[in-house]
């Protein structure tokens, strides 16, 4: 056997932990967006009821769009899981075939769903005047 023959490299166990270690931060940061997308929610509520018994009547009766926002934060947390599960098993087959590819995919389209509902929320927390 020669040196010429590289195509079957040693499988480089750090690889694969570095896989792993990625695809948990990525699970970390989806519960961490249900969470909030959660505490939004229930902020909300808390904000009603309390104008409720302090004033008798729901301040903010035209601002209704936290319950929404908080909703679609926590589907953005749960997409995110999913993709981030489906991520992590197309570069594990990738490292098996010794054929890793980056993909910045995921990367975008969690960026860019987490600046549109900062937006939503910026909207919803500015004042009207």
């Amino acid at each position: 056997m020669s040196g010429a023959d590289t195509s079957k490299q040693k499988i480089n166990p750090g690889d694969h932990l570095a896989n792993e270690r990625t695809f948990l931060a990525w699970i970390r940061t989806s519960i961490a967006l249900m969470g909030f997308g959660f505490v939004v929610v229930k902020f909300s509520l808390f904000v009603k009821q309390l104008s409720l018994v302090i004033t008798d009547k729901v301040l903010l009766p035209g601002k209704g769009f936290s319950a929404t926002i908080g909703i679609i934060l926590v589907a953005i947390g749960a997409l995110m899981a999913l993709l981030s599960y489906f991520r992590y098993r197309r570069i594990e087959k990738q490292l098996l075939r010794n054929a890793y590819f980056p993909s910045f995919a995921l990367s975008l389209l969690m960026t860019v769903a987490i600046v549109l509902v900062s937006g939503l929320l910026l909207w919803y927390l500015l004042p009207n005047t």
